[in-house]
């Protein structure tokens, strides 16, 4: 059975999304980062870049979401797009899309508007922009097909479901009227059964919910070392 480290955030989502398609049997586990437990001797054996989500599949450690979401397709055959070096040079550049452009930009974008101190103005303006930017394109293409890779359900749109449904949160509760296409396929994504069961890991595990000053040195150890 795999283990599968985790929390309620965008990059574990999208990996729960794929066990719950893919029918794998696997064992929850919980990593509280608002607590710090990212940082445990524990864990850091497992990933050493102390973030969630890591899978560990018959003793093999995969770790960074997009690749555990590739590792499982490949195992398992499942949700990759037509084997041709066409269709799977696709999914590529649309699975690191989200991964090296939608994950970062976003991310940053919450941090520096919600967390960061001030003066911030122009972080804020960068990185909302760069992520409005991103958005953009994939809106663009689900404006042109119903999934990511063409007319078939895949990783890719496993990858950006995690994320997109965030989208309120990154940019602002009017954004999703921006994006329609998006909207579209979040919702598509949302009603498949797999979908509610990756959700409903929220019932099995009370989170801390408080981003206190020791959840924010957890969170964001830079805080607590400077280094410029």
């Amino acid at each position: 059975m795999i283990k599968f480290y985790y929390n309620m955030a965008p990059n574990p989502m999208k990996v729960a999304l794929c066990l719950e398609e893919m029918g794998l049997p696997y064992e929850p586990v919980p990593v509280d980062t608002r607590k710090g437990e990212q940082h445990s001797p524990e864990f850091l054996a497992i990933n050493p870049n102390a973030k969630v989500p890591v899978i560990i599949d018959d003793g093999e450690t995969v770790f960074d979401s997009n690749a555990i979401l590739l590792y499982l397709a490949e195992k398992t055959g499942k949700f990759m797009p037509a084997a041709t070096s066409k269709g799977r040079g696709e999914a590529l550049s649309w699975l690191m899309f989200v991964a090296s452009g939608i994950g970062p930009y976003s991310g940053q974008a919450v941090h520096f508007r919600n967390f960061a101190p001030e003066p911030k103005e122009y972080a804020v303006n960068r990185y909302t922009f760069e992520a409005q930017r991103h958005w953009g394109i994939l809106e663009a293409r689900l404006a042109k097909q119903q999934f990511m890779c063409g007319d078939n359900y895949s990783i890719v749109d496993m990858a950006l479901w995690g994320w997109s449904r965030l989208i309120p949160f990154v940019l602002g509760a009017e954004a999703p009227k921006q994006f329609p296409n998006l909207q579209r396929h979040l919702a598509e994504v949302s009603a498949r059964p797999a979908a509610v069961r990756a959700l409903a890991l929220k019932d099995k595990h009370a989170f801390k919910a408080e981003m206190d000053e020791a959840a924010k040195l957890a969170m964001f150890p830079h805080l607590g070392k400077k280094v410029a």
